[in-house]
């Protein structure tokens, strides 16, 4: 009697990765690519400009007065003022940007730096005191001659 060994043969698969795939990766990272060139080559990179790093808070403590105070920041060095605007008709600031009452701002002085902790306050007519929902935005002015809003709240 003989015996019959029968023999599995298999067949082992080295690839990695398929055609296909392969295939879409290249078309991905040609398409990536061509955007990035392009940026560059049509100057859309070039309109970005930094954001400043200082920081104001808003307080409310009576109902006819809004204080705002500076807290500095990583760019305190190159501020130069901060103008604040306050939405309540009537509403005077100390201190006020000359010629315009409604207006408050913190200034430094020539070749000097915003003091952190340093305020202005905003001081509701008798009339219209302030509802408790005023709209306060702070505008900083830096050395570049760059603007930007430090904070737009309601108080």
């Amino acid at each position: 009697m003989r015996k019959v060994f029968e023999t599995m043969v298999t067949r082992k698969n080295d690839e990695a990765v398929s055609p296909v795939i392969g295939v879409i990766l290249m078309v991905a990272i040609t398409v990536i690519l061509a955007a990035v060139i392009a940026a560059f080559v049509f100057g859309m990179s070039g309109n970005i400009s930094k954001t400043k790093v200082v920081a104001v808070s808003v307080q409310q403590p009576t109902a006819d007065k809004i204080t705002v105070t500076y807290q500095g920041g990583q760019d305190a060095q190159t501020l130069t003022a901060i103008n604040v605007t306050v939405d309540t008709a009537g509403a005077t600031w100390s201190p006020f940007v000359t010629g315009h009452t409604d207006i408050g701002q913190m200034m430094t002085a020539a070749g000097a730096q915003l003091t952190v902790g340093s305020t202005t306050t905003a001081t509701a007519a008798t009339a219209t005191p302030f509802t408790g929902r005023d709209h306060v935005i702070a505008t900083g002015y830096f050395t570049d001659g760059a603007q930007q809003v430090l904070i737009d709240t309601y108080v």
